[in-house]
């Protein structure tokens, strides 16, 4: 048992997602205020009761989800903020201060998943010890809300309404990491990482050592490109690639396999536009001309990061 458990804070996300339904549909001028509405209302049901339903139900919610996207039902609603002028005046007012609520959240993960998993008192833990890094991410955020308030000296639903109107902004992108991940779940299940280990072998001389590193780092980002996620690509080809070639036939080491290999798929996030949190998002936030302007302005260390990461692993991963 722990006094903060991560469920409590999907059930918290799952509040403020409902909140952004219900000004959705109190918004009489919004083009689509119905279906949009309900886009955040199923997000923020499943959210809350994720767990305790069948996970039958929850699919049929992220059908409906989906369906609302793809047919554009989704708008974002006109709410008011502040201007450009009041901005740059906050800006010139608080200067570097406006970083310290952002950096509690990493320094609050970092001291949650070496420290706080620890703490207990008569079998009550602090933090579920399972889930301890997700759970101290999450403190950490709402530590930076509190100091950001306090920095800001805003009111107590001004986080509320900029919430709302940055997750409209997002829109339906912000689902698709967690589709993304769940479709190479069912990629793994389907066998399709046989499919690959087979195609690899009777098209590369697998039996190379340095060619099952090279073929697993590249199907880690060539896959990750294809479905926006890491997570998603990493049971797929871990499964068909590294497992089968390097850890079987060669012993290899599956630890450091593993880990270059998650690094190699992340070179393949900042190369695809699928990975819309990371390299649409921002481009929309920003309100940027050139859509793949991040994906540009990251190319070069990507590419550089990958070939590190292969010739890492080699030097590394047989060694070990």
């Amino acid at each position: 048992m722990s006094l903060f458990s991560l469920n409590s804070f999907y059930v918290l996300a799952g509040v403020f997602l409902l909140a952004t339904a219900l000004r959705v549909a109190m918004d009489k001028e919004h083009a689509r205020r119905w279906s949009t509405a309900l886009f955040w209302g199923l997000l923020g049901v499943s959210f809350i009761f994720g767990g305790s339903v069948p996970p039958s139900v929850v699919g049929y919610w992220v059908l409906a989800m989906t369906v609302l996207a793809a047919s554009g039902r989704v708008a974002e609603s006109r709410e008011r903020t502040t201007s450009k002028q009041q901005r740059l005046e906050s800006s010139g007012r608080l200067k570097d201060r406006l970083f310290f609520p952002a950096l509690l959240v990493p320094a609050a993960a970092i001291c949650g998943s070496l420290f706080l998993g620890r703490i207990h008192w008569h079998g009550i833990r602090l933090i579920d010890s399972t889930n301890g890094s997700v759970t101290s991410v999450a403190i950490g955020a709402v530590l930076a809300l509190a100091a950001g308030m306090r920095l800001t000296r805003a009111r107590a639903l001004v986080p509320i309404g900029e919430g709302s109107r940055l997750l409209q902004s997002i829109g339906w992108a912000l689902i698709l990491p967690q589709a993304l991940a769940a479709l190479g779940g069912l990629f793994a299940r389907a066998g399709v990482g046989a499919v690959v280990a087979g195609l690899v072998e009777r098209a590369l001389p697998a039996h190379n050592p340095f060619v099952a590193v090279a073929a697993y780092c590249l199907g880690m980002m060539a896959f990750t490109i294809c479905l926006g996620n890491a997570l998603a690509a990493f049971a797929v080809v871990t499964g068909g690639i590294g497992v089968p070639l390097i850890v079987h036939a060669h012993g290899g080491n599956p630890a450091i396999m593993a880990a270059l290999g998650m690094l190699s798929g992340y070179c393949g996030t900042l190369l695809t536009p699928m990975a819309a949190n990371f390299n649409i998002v921002p481009v929309m936030l920003l309100e940027l001309e050139d859509k793949n302007a991040v994906i540009r302005a990251q190319l070069p260390i990507a590419w550089a990061l990958f070939v590190f990461n292969v010739l890492l692993m080699e030097l590394c991963v047989y060694r070990f």
